[in-house]
């Protein structure tokens, strides 16, 4: 799979706290390894300072699986090692079970009807436009198990299975 790094992200550097205070929406297209697309994500800041966060999924087989944003905007399949770990500020430790968690990208586990098709919203408190945006951007990735949300450093969440670099929405 070719870099998903994108000039749109460049914006998103050049705009800086500017863009924040417009209320920022940053959004990619998600694809698995094989560049299939599997969905969207969307991200807003929002008045209250948390950030709204929208993920349409589709063409995903029924099941449970963990959901993060990535500490690095750049995915290369086949494994999306390429997006490092999680996004996450100085001492967060990974999962809302942890004493000193949760990590800023961790997120709840989305599960997977039937049909292969879902869309959930999150309010991610401490996570802005800025931060996603930052000088090596930032990734949303999908992974092929739930995570237990506190096993260190990622939760048991098994391979990563899709990935998306967030960017500013043109």
């Amino acid at each position: 799979m070719t870099r998903m790094k994108t000039a749109a992200m460049i914006a998103v550097l050049a705009a800086g706290p500017a863009m924040a205070a417009e209320n920022a929406t940053m959004s990619a297209d998600i694809a698995n390894a094989e560049g299939e697309p599997r969905g969207t994500i969307e991200a807003t800041e929002t008045p209250s300072g948390m950030m709204h966060v929208t993920i349409e999924l589709m063409d995903v087989a029924e099941g449970t699986y963990g959901a993060h944003l990535h500490e690095t905007g750049l995915c290369e399949g086949p494994d999306f090692k390429s997006a490092g770990g999680h996004l996450a500020k100085e001492g967060e430790e990974h999962g809302v079970l942890s004493e000193n968690g949760p990590h800023v990208g961790d997120m709840p586990n989305i599960h997977i009807p039937e049909n292969g098709a879902i869309t959930v919203e999150y309010f991610v408190p401490e996570l802005d436009a800025n931060l996603i945006g930052d000088e090596d951007g930032t990734a949303f990735m999908l992974h092929a198990k739930a995570d237990d949300l506190k096993s260190q450093p990622s939760g048991d969440a098994g391979d990563r299975m899709a990935c998306a670099v967030l960017a500013a929405k043109q």
